[in-house]
């Protein structure tokens, strides 16, 4: 099948993942036609799931108050600051206990703590960890993002979490902002402005691991590669604030964000081939595992006692 074609057979099996608007749905799906397949019908097909969660992420802004966003923000800092060294602590911790492979250990306790694939892909090149290793822990990222879209809201639900109490937890406990977001938004639209808002906030911390990591490495020349759509994000939130607009422009635009959640969750879906998951072996997985099986209840246990 050609690209036009495969974009085309995509296009068909989006339009009806779109209006049921579920994104772990639209991320199952996707997971579903490569693994099925064994192959990915388009080769850009993680470039539209990146481009698709940015824009996603830029239009939910419109709907955000800026002075909601800032209290939010300077509510939760400290939890931030604390939850990215414990996490990284930890998980360095267990990887020596276990003696997985130094930069195995070091992607994925970072990749945990901040950003996920994002870390991991920052740090890698930093490190000159192995192709293997970079692969194994993007591998887990995906298996981990997945369990929490489908297990988190209904967590939720069954402890009576409030939206924000989500928002926080997710924000936290959960890898890759696109997954964040989305687990986010199946819970409610204040869980996703909460989720959001934080997991950006957390991502800022790639720029002082990136730049602790070069001076350990004495590494040259690293470069920080951290979304430029956060700018944007903050920009219309703060035009959405300000400037008077019709209400359909919001409205519209909180629509649009919705479609584009699902599309990136489905190009993320389709990203998840049999050889990702034959990665899913060896010391690094249990360390993974061990890890978030530590920080999803720790996390949970403080939200739930001290968010109201």
């Amino acid at each position: 099948m050609n690209p036009a074609s495969g974009l085309t057979f995509y296009t068909l099996i989006l339009l009806p993942l779109i209006y049921f608007g579920n994104p772990a749905v639209a991320l199952l799906v996707g997971m579903a036609i490569t693994l099925g397949l064994n192959k990915t019908l388009i080769s850009n097909a993680s470039v539209l799931g990146k481009y698709s969660l940015q824009a996603a992420i830029i239009l939910l802004g419109l709907k955000l108050n800026i002075g909601d966003l800032w209290r939010i923000s300077a509510n939760y800092t400290l939890a931030i600051f604390i939850y990215v060294i414990a996490a990284i602590t930890i998980g360095l911790m267990i990887g020596r206990l276990m003696k997985v492979e130094r930069n195995s250990s070091l992607l994925m306790a970072s990749g945990t703590a901040i950003c996920g694939g994002t870390t991991i892909a920052t740090l890698s090149p930093i490190i000159k960890a192995r192709p293997d290793q970079t692969g194994v822990a993007l591998a887990i990222v995906f298996l981990l993002n997945a369990v929490a879209l489908f297990t988190f809201p209904h967590v939720g639900h069954w402890l009576e979490m409030t939206q924000e109490q989500f928002g926080v937890w997710v924000a936290l406990a959960i890898h890759d902002t696109s997954s964040v977001v989305a687990t986010a938004q199946i819970y409610g639209e204040e869980a996703a402005a909460v989720a959001t808002t934080l997991k950006l906030g957390r991502t800022l911390w790639l720029i002082p691991l990136v730049l602790i990591v070069s001076f350990w490495e004495r590494s040259e020349g690293a470069k920080v590669r951290l979304p430029g759509f956060i700018l944007l994000f903050l920009l219309a939130s703060v035009a959405g604030s300000t400037l008077p607009m019709p209400e359909f422009i919001p409205s519209t635009a909180a629509a649009l964000s919705k479609a584009l959640l699902v599309i990136a969750l489905f190009f993320i879906g389709t990203e998840i081939s049999r050889s990702t998951l034959g990665n899913l072996k060896g010391k690094v997985l249990v360390q993974a595992l061990a890890l978030w099986g530590i920080v999803v209840p720790a996390t949970l246990f403080v939200v739930v006692k001290f968010v109201d």
